[in-house]
């Protein structure tokens, strides 16, 4: 299933814990101050560094970036001015088809042909199985959400497009957020490209914060976790269920450390030149409901969803079962963006339908809290629903990440049939894929995480920290990457890149 690591065996990647990426952002970083107050060789300085991080994985790959912002800039500018809705559409229809069939081409090809031809071997009959060698071009499908919704916005009349080609292009390309987001909206982000900022050692500083935060929950947690994870994951005949369950609370710890880290260090690195990014996280394993867990985990793809796809579909505007339907449908779509498998649909459909219970149920649980007098803002209720939220997320993790959906039957089968509770605080359980020592690392680590992120929710650990005197807040500078330094993981047994890079 996670195709892109067999592909990335024949390419460099500038990932953003590499030296490379190391060498490269202090030389932007200088370059594009010094050029700040000319907007057009600062945004040409963006434009190009953004083309040599992206081509230093595949230069060819450059072309697919090229041809979307060159269709959508021009498309952009038609639409504002089509007088009739027929041009309109006509447009838009480009838009769509190329973005979409560049997106369908390289990711889903190899799907549809296996499918194809699976559907015969169900009617009894067999034929060879062809499969192309395409090879998936990173965050294809984060720009390529990123440049229709610019097209979308401006059929809609919410947006003007522009006319400066250097600005267009680099919003498309900004390589912070190019190949793993946040999706960012043109209203939010394209202007940003528009005006020049001045040197601010606060938001610099706090960029840099954000960066370090974004690599220890990568290269601390979410590397160590997938040593245990990809043991266990890989080799489903050779575990029973405590094992299962160990790997799989461990892989939502990894995915979201991962994922999340990510966007950190995508958020800071933009911040260090000025650009403010949209948060993408909001601490989604405390969500009460999986409802709010959508509100909290990967804003920028679900609100991305919810505009441009639940919506137009009528959204909830049609009745309950039209919302239902239209929900289940957004979940499957969803799944399907993630990856061309039949694990990802049914992830997805598992939490469309968990949400359709979510929303169908509602009265009745006011109703029932209620009659027997719970009180739901209690903390004993808020935990209890926390925890059945998060269970339930780990159960639909167990098919985004399995391997086939027969190893995800097997994972299952395991957790709820041969989970021995006995087993779970034995050496030979829990330090599976770990050297000594890497399991209480691990453990320390995501403690460490949970409360910062139970802290911060009350206040900004920022602002307390600049309340502290310049020694003590060096000091905590200096221990941050002293810790990523010293338990970061390095070396071949962990995959360098981040899990979102495959989507």
């Amino acid at each position: 299933m996670f195709f892109l690591k067999k592909n990335l065996e024949y390419f460099i990647y500038m990932f953003f814990n590499s030296i490379d990426f190391a060498v490269f952002f202090p030389i932007v970083f200088v370059l594009y101050w010094f050029f700040s107050k000319n907007l057009t060789k600062r945004n040409l300085l963006i434009l190009g560094a953004s083309y040599l991080f992206y081509g230093w994985w595949d230069w060819r790959f450059l072309v697919l970036i090229l041809i979307s912002s060159l269709v959508d800039f021009i498309i952009g500018i038609k639409l504002y001015e089509s007088t009739s809705k027929k041009q309109k559409n006509i447009y838009l229809i480009i838009s769509l088809f190329v973005n979409l069939g560049l997106l369908v081409y390289f990711k889903y090809t190899n799907f549809f042909i296996e499918t194809f031809v699976e559907s015969f071997i169900f009617f009894g009959k067999k034929i060879d199985n062809i499969s192309l060698n395409i090879i998936l071009p990173v965050g294809i499908s984060f720009y390529t959400f990123q440049t229709l919704s610019y097209s979308i916005d401006i059929y809609r009349n919410q947006l003007k497009p522009t006319k400066n080609w250097l600005a267009f292009f680099s919003f498309v390309s900004f390589f912070p957020q190019l190949v793993a987001g946040p999706i960012e909206r043109a209203s939010h982000l394209l202007p940003q490209f528009y005006k020049t900022y001045k040197f601010n050692y606060k938001l610099v500083k706090s960029g840099l914060l954000l960066i370090v935060f974004g690599l220890f929950k990568k290269m601390v947690i979410a590397d160590r976790a997938a040593l245990y994870v990809n043991e266990v994951y890989n080799n489903v005949d050779g575990y029973t269920g405590v094992e299962y369950f160990y790997a799989t609370v461990f892989f939502a710890v990894q995915i979201y450390c991962d994922f999340s880290g990510y966007s950190d260090i995508a958020i800071g690195v933009a911040r260090t030149m000025g650009f403010d990014l949209m948060k993408n996280f909001d601490s989604p394993y405390f969500s009460k409901s999986l409802t709010e867990f959508w509100r909290r985990w990967h804003i920028s793809l679900s609100t991305w969803f919810r505009d441009y796809v639940f919506i137009p579909l009528g959204g909830s505007r049609k009745g309950k079962m039209k919302t239902y339907f239209n929900l289940f449908i957004v979940f499957v779509i969803s799944g399907l963006w993630h990856g061309a498998a039949i694990t990802f649909i049914i992830w997805g459909a598992i939490h469309g339908l968990i949400l359709i219970v979510e929303k169908a149920s509602l009265k009745f649980k006011n109703k029932i809290f209620k009659r027997i007098h719970l009180d739901k803002n209690s903390h004993f209720i808020k935990l209890f629903f926390s925890l059945l939220t998060f269970f339930i997320v780990c159960l639909a993790w167990v098919f985004f990440r399995a391997n086939s959906l027969a190893d995800a039957v097997i994972i299952i089968d395991g957790i709820f049939n041969q989970f021995n509770l006995g087993d779970v605080f034995l050496k030979e359980t829990y330090l599976i894929g770990f050297k000594p020592n890497e399991f209480r690392v691990l453990i320390g680590s995501i403690t460490i995480l949970i409360m910062v992120e139970l802290l911060h929710k009350k206040y900004s650990l920022v602002k307390r920290l600049n309340a502290h005197g310049i020694v003590f807040r060096w000091f905590i500078y200096f221990l941050m990457v002293f810790v990523i330094i010293i338990f970061g993981k390095y070396g071949d047994e962990i995959i360098k890149e981040f899990i979102y890079f495959q989507f």
